[in-house]
């Protein structure tokens, strides 16, 4: 049996936001290095600031400027920071009541070792020297043993208000397809597609799973389907990805391999975009040195019948 695979793998996207009233005042107000909270009926001042009270689910909007000071109430030391987080030295990460809120604001504390943080520390913020309307124009908090901070009402209003933020989403971690995937990707290097049988339902899935998701039993009968299939169902792609060369509109379609028990996804080319339909017989199309089918083309033949993939949707 060969080795099981593993690679590292990288899942990131940009995640874009509108800002109501509230957050676009919080956000705009770091910029010019004030920090607001907002205030609910019965007084309290929450920080970072919320459109509905997390109690009454009553909507509010009443802002107040808050300190730039605060105490710790509680802390756990990063003694390995990771990439994109706010120090690139060990730090604290702490939850900061600042002075006038009623709730903690998480963030990172400058502090030269553990024995330096502590419960009921008194710290403050220090702003990044280029602000642009984010939680990150808090560059961190740092340790501060002057007067607090006063507590005033603010209307919220500032010139060029932020309307908006992306927020970069990544996750890195090591992926491992276990051994049923394993054979799966291996075969795809010799160009073949091999699933596995259920040994109760007799059903070929494609890519193995190394168990049968419908009966529960382990799965290890290999069973080479395809190369040819069916278009079961699709959609038409209009919004072209980043890092990602294909031109849009492209049809992105479930096709069940023959022979296999189970729908996998590819890539429909070869064929105009609004000629792709369901029952579509297709092929796999393969570049020079890939792993894996680039699309899957129209082999010429009769659509399927719908009775025969039907239960594949």
């Amino acid at each position: 049996m060969s080795a099981v695979l593993k690679a590292p793998l990288v899942v990131e996207f940009p995640f874009t936001r509108s800002l109501g009233p509230v957050q676009s005042a919080f956000l705009t107000g770091l910029r010019e290095r004030v920090v607001l909270g907002v205030k609910t009926r019965d007084g309290r001042t929450l920080v970072p600031p919320v459109e509905y009270d997390p109690v009454t689910a009553e909507e509010i909007s009443d802002l107040v400027h808050v300190g730039i000071t605060g105490t710790v109430t509680t802390w756990a030391w990063n003694h390995d920071p990771r990439r994109g987080q706010p120090l690139d030295t060990p730090f604290a990460w702490v939850l900061v009541r600042l002075d006038g809120a009623d709730t903690a604001l998480l963030h990172a504390l400058d502090a030269p070792g553990p024995d330096a943080v502590r419960t009921g520390m008194r710290v403050r913020v220090r702003w990044a020297e280029e602000r642009t309307g984010a939680i990150t124009d808090i560059a961190c908090f740092e340790p501060y043993d002057g007067e607090a901070s006063t507590v005033t009402v603010h209307a919220g209003e500032f010139e060029d208000p932020v309307t908006g933020i992306v927020a970069e989403a990544r996750l890195d971690y090591t992926y491992s397809p276990g051994r049923a995937q394993t054979a799966h990707i291996n075969a795809l290097s010799g160009r073949r597609t091999v699933g596995e049988r259920c040994p109760s339902c007799r059903k070929v899935y494609v890519p193995p799973r190394g168990v049968c998701p419908t009966c529960g039993v382990a799965t290890s009968e290999q069973v080479e389907v395809g190369p040819r299939g069916t278009v079961t169902t699709f959609c038409i792609v209009n919004i072209k990805a980043k890092n990602l060369d294909i031109e849009v509109p492209y049809v992105y379609a479930h096709i069940a391999l023959d022979g296999a028990g189970l729908a996998l996804h590819g890539r429909i080319g070869g064929i105009p975009y609004d000629q792709v339909r369901m029952g579509l017989r297709v092929e796999p199309v393969w570049t020079e040195g890939a792993r894996y089918p680039d699309h899957y083309r129209p082999t010429g033949e009769p659509d399927a019948d719908y009775d025969t993939y039907k239960e594949l949707l």
